[in-house]
């Protein structure tokens, strides 16, 4: 057994483990299983990973909207999921021999760019949001969607910076339910421990992406 399959099996069980600790044995379990997997086998540069990326956007568009995080749950299924589509799409089209993407570096432009229309996006996506009635923490809600929909378009164009941008929102996904953990919102559990999974496949992502450049 190699060892991408041990790792998958490994997720599989601490994302059952997870649920039958929180008693959130299905919904939170399935959100688990893909939001992992589908960080793991991006960060191995695995195309397939665009099929648990959908499955995630659709279930945590759901338990977004019923935690009335409805900047989340709008892009989630809107935007975020037809990304994953043409992520696929495009990394089909970008793969070497070993039937895994080339990756490209930022340039001290795309930085500036990045950076300036997170900020930008954030505040306007926040006002946005603040009109929504019942809508709860709407600037972390913004920018945890802007920074997120930033990462997802780095990795979609194969740029190894995308991992940083995504431990950055890591930090502002962790405020947002642990404030819903405390609060004791539905589901809020699972999604902490997604955050904290998505951390720690995150780093590993970018090790791996950072050996990988440097070997090209």
């Amino acid at each position: 057994m190699n060892k991408n399959k041990i790792y998958t099996i490994l997720i599989i069980f601490f994302s059952i483990i997870c649920g039958i600790i929180s008693k959130d044995y299905y919904l939170g379990t399935a959100i688990l299983i893909c939001g992992i997997l589908n960080a793991y086998y991006a960060s191995i540069g695995k195309t397939y990973n665009y099929i648990f990326g959908a499955l995630y956007c659709v279930l945590s568009a759901y338990v977004s909207y019923i935690n009335g995080l409805y900047g989340i749950a709008i892009l989630s299924l809107f935007v975020y999921f037809p990304l994953q589509v043409q992520g696929y799409i495009s990394w089909l089209k970008k793969k070497d021999a070993r039937h895994e993407v080339n990756i490209r570096k930022f340039t001290l432009k795309n930085s500036i760019m990045i950076v300036g229309s997170c900020i930008l996006g954030s505040i306007l996506l926040g006002l946005f949001l603040t009109k929504i009635p019942n809508q709860q923490l709407a600037f972390l809600d913004s920018s945890s969607n802007i920074i997120n929909l930033c990462g997802i378009i780095l990795m979609n164009l194969r740029f190894q910076e995308c991992w940083w941008v995504w431990l950055f929102n890591n930090t502002i996904d962790l405020s947002i339910w642990i404030i819903n953990v405390i609060h004791q919102s539905p589901n809020a559990v699972m999604m902490l421990l997604v955050s904290i999974g998505y951390l720690l496949i995150n780093v590993y992502g970018l090790v791996q992406w950072l050996k990988k450049a440097r070997a090209e």
